[in-house]
This record gives C-alpha cells, sequence and structure tokens, in this order.
C-alpha cells in the first residue's frame, strides 16, 4: 500500500529542475519553454500561494509536464532552509541577469533556445488561466 502511494505521488509531482544548465539542455531537446521562478519559498507570502495555487495543481502538472521545463531559483531567508552554497551562487547569477528588481515571486518564460519571451508574477487566476497567461508571453 505504502510503494503504491509513493510511485502515485511521484507520477503526480512536478519535476522541478534546479540547475539552469540542465534545464536549459532538456528545453532544448525537447523543444519545450523553460519557466524559472524566482521565489522565496520560506517568506514570500505570494510565492507560497503561487505554489500552492498553481504549481501543485493537477491541472497545471498535467499540462507543465507536456510543455514547459520548471525552473526552481529559491531564495530561502533562514538558516534551516540555506541553500547548498553552488546553488545559491547560480541562483544569484541568475537573478543578476533576468530579476534585477528583485521580484518575488517572478516567473520568466524562456524559449526552448533561451531567448527571453516575458515574465510574469503571482495572480488570483485558475491554473488554466494561468497556463493562457504563460502561453501568450
Amino acid at each position: 500500500m505504502l510503494l503504491l502511494l509513493a510511485v502515485a505521488s511521484s507520477l503526480s509531482a512536478q519535476n522541478w529542475l534546479t540547475s539552469f544548465d540542465e534545464a536549459k539542455a532538456t528545453a532544448r531537446q525537447e523543444n519545450k519553454k523553460l519557466i524559472m521562478v524566482f521565489q522565496g519559498s520560506d517568506w514570500c507570502a505570494p510565492c507560497m500561494k503561487l505554489e500552492r495555487k498553481i504549481w501543485n495543481s493537477d491541472r497545471f502538472k498535467a499540462y507543465a509536464k507536456q510543455h514547459f521545463v520548471m525552473l526552481k531559483l529559491d531564495f530561502p531567508r533562514k538558516k534551516a532552509n540555506a541553500l547548498p552554497e553552488a546553488q545559491q551562487q547560480q541562483n544569484e547569477q541568475l537573478a543578476e541577469e533576468y530579476n534585477k528588481h528583485g521580484f518575488f515571486p517572478l516567473v520568466v518564460v524562456l524559449d526552448s533556445e533561451g531567448q527571453l519571451l516575458g515574465e510574469t508574477g503571482y495572480k488570483q487566476v485558475s491554473p488554466d488561466e494561468y497556463i493562457e497567461i504563460i502561453n501568450s508571453l
């Protein structure tokens, strides 16, 4: 029973990458949009809402699996949630390039070749509406 539950939850889990190089290569190989999410997982209330209402929805997960490569760029503040140094440095470098104003959450959309298509943030909309927003960029 536990094995079945573990398998079922892994199938419905969002496949978040944390390496920009891996995400870029995967997006190019699979011809998918690359979605970079700048978030503060332990301090940013809109980030937590976006996670709970959009990213964790079954509808978004199913769509994203077929159309997007998801890259999570976290900026936790609590010491207990600190990232490995290399991860933190990568996230800071990407923020310098793609999130110069320090907005959280910031959702940056790149095409499969790495070209910037647009950006958005948290919106109080349904997962389907959020998918439409991303696809309109």
